[in-house]
């Protein structure tokens, strides 16, 4: 009798502990970027710093309107591919996700975010900085860094009055990402009273510039600005230097790698390359970004590229404007996500505008010395 007893107490137990186990919220948080293709490794870097931010919450056991949250990273590969992006953006939809972080090519991101405004699910993108992103009228976009007009006219109005640009030379790869941030950057460098010669293109999958870097050196430029990412600006690089041109070489966050002296191989020499990364830190908070950086590499055993402490961020808010607003129904708590503000990430204090934007958004200049990046400065 006392077995009997004590088995059907066990059983009551594991019923009870099952209904406890049912009682949690489980929070399905969407992540996509190009997990493979030539910026595989910006794509990786993304998502690991998604995984880090799910992994802290898990741990933190968090409480949303009353129920301990369980949060599940659903991570998608879009290969950088505005076809594929938008896939990946409906399979998000129809797991129901609660958010989404990224894409992270403006290319992907632009697309995907009509998906994710017509289901009603807030979208925050670490790294997508065409100026169109945020500026289609959809209440569900986000990003938390700056955008090309910022970027580009920076790094325009660098490369005259800083660098002394005489003769400017302007390529890009013909994705949003890569036209939105050579425009800007040409309007930067007009603004500082310098000149451009006109535009040339290549595409994101080149790996051969010889007509196009022949046809710049008889300009003779000075400075050469690349729009696009770092696995066609490498190659480029090697190109220039094998063809004897001995230009700056200059682009946006999109070759601010890691990678970048990897992939140029013996291309690039010491403050040839000056970049901009949308984002950056200084005094108090950069202790918190080289924490963020230590806890990173002990994890994935890997240094950070470029945009894994803004995905990071971005997933720590949405979760935070769950907990404000006691639920993770994404029309409940959009609107508190929208009125983010004064949020202290390790990408610095976060608040948004009514477009969705970052307020007061710095960027970090960064050169190459000895194969690693070295900051130059930090400007708002």
């Amino acid at each position: 009798m006392q077995v009997k007893l004590n088995l059907i107490a066990g059983a009551a137990a594991i019923v009870l502990g099952g209904a406890a186990y049912a009682q949690d919220l489980v929070v399905k948080i969407g992540h996509v970027a190009p997990t493979s293709g030539a910026i595989a490794h910006l794509g990786k870097d993304n998502e690991n710093g998604a995984r880090l931010a799910i992994e802290e919450l898990n741990a933190k056991g968090l409480m949303i309107g009353g129920k301990k949250a369980k949060f599940e990273l659903l991570a998608e590969d879009d290969a950088a591919d505005p076809k594929q992006g938008t896939a990946a953006a409906q399979k998000l939809v129809d797991s129901k996700v609660n958010g989404v972080v990224g894409h992270l090519n403006s290319g992907t991101s632009i697309p995907a975010s009509k998906i994710y405004s017509d289901a009603g699910i807030p979208q925050i993108s670490p790294s997508a900085t065409n100026p169109k992103f945020t500026r289609q009228g959809y209440k569900t976009t986000f990003r938390v860094v700056a955008d090309d007009v910022h970027l580009g006219g920076t790094l325009g109005r660098y490369a005259v009055k800083e660098m002394k640009g005489k003769s400017i030379a302007v390529i890009d790869d013909r994705t949003a990402y890569g036209m939105g941030v050579a425009e800007e950057f040409e309007k930067g460098v007009k603004a500082a009273g310098g000149t451009t010669i006109p535009r040339v293109f290549t595409t994101d999958k080149a790996t051969d510039f010889t007509a196009i870097l022949t046809s710049l050196k008889g300009k003779k430029p000075d400075v050469v600005f690349f729009g696009g990412m770092d696995a066609v600006a490498g190659p480029m690089l090697r190109q220039m230097k094998q063809l004897g041109i001995q230009a700056k070489f200059v682009g946006g966050d999109g070759i601010c790698s890691g990678e970048l002296p990897k992939l140029a191989q013996d291309g690039m020499g010491d403050g040839q390359v000056v970049c901009a990364e949308a984002g950056g830190v200084e005094g108090e908070a950069k202790k918190s970004m080289d924490d963020f950086r230590a806890k990173f590499k002990a994890k994935f055993n890997a240094d950070v590229q470029v945009y894994a402490p803004y995905v990071y961020d971005s997933v720590m808010i949405m979760a935070d404007a769950m907990v404000k607003a006691k639920s993770s129904d994404p029309k409940v708590y959009l609107p508190v996500l929208a009125k983010t503000a004064g949020y202290k990430g390790v990408t610095g204090t976060i608040a948004f505008d009514n477009k969705g934007d970052i307020k007061n958004g710095a960027l970090t200049l960064f050169t190459y010395k000895g194969g690693k990046r070295d900051q130059i400065a930090v400007v708002r």
